[in-house]
């Protein structure tokens, strides 16, 4: 690699409630780090049975859906319904309007579900796209392992060291990378020329991007400019490391937010809540509508 990214900035995300019971540790959607285009939103999510993300609505975004740990049932108002397991993935086109619900499973050990979600901008010509589902099963994944072994790499979306992933996952061009680095492990992963990207650590209490240590729960964003980034998991760590490693293609575009609506205008944002609440434009199926998971969490 001939140049290396440098780190914009690095901070950790702090654990907050989220949805109905749910327990989030946000890193892009806050003031730290806001509309990063293409990027709206990402949630590290811990969610237990009794708690969850009941029926709402979207417009004008996708949202992936990566789950570490347990089980998450999915239902939505067109009649698709699903459950994602660990290691599987949801690709959520929201389109011109869905409403849905994201329910837990629950695990024999009661331990709860854990994953990440991330909100991606649609660029304004697909704003009003039908909406679509495409999900991912772990099995499909490309893995590759690199320095004699001490790193491991799940290809989701995109490329690592000649290593394709199965396309046309979502319509905004992303990269998702898994990355499990072993102590005295080194990475160099090249990424696309100009593009927006992070890292996020799941786990892990020494982990070098660059020049810089950072620890568990924090989201590491890089410079726009240089072939790629480089990581380090030092000799003396205590444990393994694993993080995702992200990148998109910035839109440019107005991104105009309110809640679960991502549009491109503030006419359109009332636009959105007027044609939630009057059931069209995209939104008719949600009349009289109630998911069978989100039903099952209030007791009706």
């Amino acid at each position: 690699m001939s140049v290396a990214r440098t780190i914009a900035k690095a901070f950790k995300a702090v654990e907050k409630a989220e949805g109905a019971g749910a327990r989030v540790r946000r890193s892009i959607g806050v003031p730290q780090l806001r509309n990063f285009s293409p990027f709206l939103m990402l949630d590290h999510f811990s969610v237990n049975i009794g708690a969850g993300f009941p029926d709402h609505p979207h417009r004008g975004q996708e949202t992936i859906t990566y789950l570490i740990h347990g089980s998450i049932d999915h239902e939505d108002f067109a009649g698709n319904k699903g459950t994602i397991y660990s290691g599987d993935l949801q690709f959520m086109t929201a389109g011109r309007g869905i409403v849905h619900a994201e329910m837990p499973g629950k695990n024999e050990d009661g331990s709860p579900n854990v994953g990440l979600q991330l909100w991606v901008d649609l660029p304004k010509d697909l704003k009003y796209c039908e909406p679509r589902y495409r999900d991912l099963r772990g099995s499909e994944i490309p893995t590759i392992k690199t320095d004699d072994e001490r790193v491991e790499i799940k290809i989701i979306s995109g490329n690592s060291h000649g290593v394709e992933s199965i396309k046309d996952l979502a319509y905004t061009p992303v990269w998702l990378l898994d990355v499990t680095m072993q102590p005295g492990g080194k990475l160099s992963q090249l990424l696309p020329k100009g593009w927006n990207a992070f890292a996020y650590v799941l786990k892990g209490d020494q982990v070098i991007f660059g020049d810089k240590n950072v620890e568990q729960y924090y989201n590491v964003v890089f410079d726009q400019k240089g072939d790629g980034v480089e990581v380090v998991v030092p000799d003396n760590a205590e444990s393994e490391a694993r993080f995702v490693l992200i990148a998109g293609e910035p839109q440019n575009q107005k991104i105009v937010q309110y809640g679960p609506f991502v549009v491109s205008s503030e006419e359109e944002v009332y636009q959105a809540m007027l044609d939630y609440q009057s059931h069209s434009n995209g939104f008719e199926r949600a009349r009289n509508w109630q998911s069978e998971i989100g039903k099952a969490m209030l007791g009706a």
